[in-house]
């Protein structure tokens, strides 16, 4: 099956569902945004820290992946730059259009997917903001090498994503009863993995499918294309079953050298 088809119609469903991720930023958080005070996340609940950002005014972001009216408009009204949204959901890009002409803010919306940017020419952007959402794609490393084409020399990738111990685990057997089992290798991909019957029933339930990327592919994929780490962090979800053991998201700066 299609996964870019699937996934888009899967977080079509999230913003009606009112997923956490969807729900674009009120107007006062506009205007703090606006007086210079504003923070933005990568992963479930840190904030960035304000020295992973170089100075933007004027200056070209993409935000990869990352529709819903959050951050593209957060950084557009904080910082004075050109921001172009990129994401595969029209629901989500829609968060953004309502929040833009809400604050009249002038942001570029474009639909797609975040393993083909063609559509930018090489050298486009002074940063690249990328929170988690490459679990929704099979191949990452068609991510790290786009983001590297078209960010400019000495720029910043803002990446953030899962660890993919979260998905050793047998979801299903947690969700029923409460067993922690060991079941999956890494990396996992939910349509390799999944007993038949859980596939189709999260493909008919419009579940969003995911692939549990290694760490050699999240962090060593983005050095092998030629970026240089420079900044790291780790997250917790916010209350998922993991928290209490380990925080199961990454946040990384990484500079196109």
């Amino acid at each position: 099956m299609e996964i870019l088809d699937h996934n888009r119609e899967a977080w079509n469903k999230q913003v009606e569902d009112g997923n956490i991720w969807t729900k674009p930023v009120n107007s006062q958080q506009i205007e703090e945004a606006r007086k210079g005070k504003w923070s933005v996340v990568l992963t479930p609940t840190k904030p960035v820290p304000s020295d992973w950002f170089p100075k933007l005014d004027g200056k070209k972001i993409l935000c990869l992946a990352s529709g819903g009216g959050q951050q593209g408009p957060v950084l557009a009204a904080a910082t004075g730059a050109e921001v172009t949204v990129l994401d595969n959901s029209p629901y989500q890009l829609e968060r953004d259009k309502m929040v833009a002409a809400r604050e009249r803010l002038s942001i570029a919306i474009e639909q797609g997917d975040m393993r083909d940017l063609s559509r930018f020419a090489d050298d486009s952007f002074d940063l690249i903001f990328h929170p988690v959402s490459n679990c929704f794609i099979d191949d990452v490393n068609k991510v790290w090498k786009e983001c590297y084409r078209v960010l400019k020399k000495g720029g910043p990738l803002l990446a953030g994503f899962g660890n993919p111990i979260t998905y050793i685990f047998d979801m299903h057997e947690w969700d029923v009863n409460q067993n922690l089992t060991v079941r999956h290798r890494i990396p996992y991909s939910d349509l390799e993995h999944l007993p038949k019957e859980q596939l189709e029933l999260r493909i008919a339930n419009k579940e969003t499918l995911e692939f549990g990327h290694s760490l050699q592919d999240q962090i060593g994929g983005q050095i092998d294309v030629g970026f240089t780490i420079k900044g790291f962090y780790e997250d917790s979800s916010g209350g998922d079953l993991l928290d209490s053991y380990i925080n199961s998201f990454i946040a990384t700066r990484a500079i196109k050298e």
